[in-house]
């Protein structure tokens, strides 16, 4: 048995012989994928542990989730015109949400960027912002926003407009970073200033994949903006939970499809501008 386990050990974690037809000896490296495995499998088995995930409560209990939906269908569709206006507040929120903070982040890019910006201290310190905004999530945004500026969609819209800062902010310092400085370092030469030059050499070649994660953000804003609601930040998401709460599945019914048919059209909207940029 021992002798099993040593060869099963060799086999596996062992570097491997090879003879070449010259008589010299190559050797290659044994797969890690074993090792992935295991941890994956003991991190897995220690997530089941802490968390009490039960299989057998979700096996009995996931029918309850059908049987909620099932009440959604037929909606309520004279709910319709009450849903109108939220749902407007919505993409409006999340539209001038996702251009402010698009715009606002572009010159934090720029800061960002090390082959534009000389400073490493500047960099490093424009790219912990980055990462400390990523980190939060839009809901805790939306949060403290309410106990700033009230209940609303200004609340909202302060929310969605951080959080496209930070996504923005930080594929466009990735963008930057990959362009050609050929253009930037003439003009630098030329006797223009590092904002001239990047303006006029770095811009036009990063605009088209700007724009194109602009539009896909705004996107995906206005479903992040549905769950706002949930902590006063208005929008649908007001009404959403107004419905839930009082169990009129209907009405949540009626309110999943507007939102799901809105999705969809700036979603197939958004996709074909975006072809056009590429």
């Amino acid at each position: 048995m021992i002798l099993l386990k040593l060869t099963l050990y060799d086999k596996i974690f062992k570097p491997r012989e090879y003879v070449l037809p010259n008589g010299k000896k190559a050797y290659k490296k044994a797969s890690r994928a074993p090792i992935y495995i295991i941890l994956v499998l003991a991190m897995s088995a220690l997530s089941v542990k802490i968390t009490g995930f039960d299989m057998k409560v979700l096996t009995t209990r996931i029918g309850q989730f059908f049987v909620i939906l099932g009440e959604m269908f037929p909606p309520k569709t004279s709910y319709m015109p009450t849903v109108w206006t939220p749902l407007f507040d919505t993409i409006k929120m999340s539209l001038l949400g996702s251009v402010v903070g698009a715009l606002l982040s572009v010159p934090f890019a720029m800061l960002a960027s090390t082959n534009v910006c000389p400073s490493r201290i500047v960099v490093s310190i424009m790219r912990v912002m980055f990462s400390l905004i990523r980190t939060l999530p839009t809901i805790v945004i939306a949060l403290v926003a309410t106990l700033i500026f009230g209940l609303g969609t200004l609340a909202g819209t302060v929310a969605i407009a951080v959080f496209s800062f930070g996504y923005i902010g930080k594929l466009t310092y990735e963008e930057i970073e990959t362009v050609d400085m050929g253009a930037f370092e003439a003009m630098q030469a030329m006797g223009a200033t590092r904002r001239q030059a990047f303006v006029s050499a770095i811009i036009p070649q990063v605009l088209p994949f700007y724009l194109s994660n602009c539009l896909f953000n705004f996107e995906g804003n206005v479903r992040y903006a549905a769950v706002l609601g949930y902590v006063g930040a208005g929008g649908i998401g007001l009404i959403l939970n107004e419905k839930i709460s009082w169990r009129e599945y209907p009405s949540v019914g009626m309110i999943l499809i507007a939102l799901f048919v809105t999705v969809f059209i700036i979603e197939s909207t958004s996709r074909m501008l975006r072809k056009k940029l590429v």
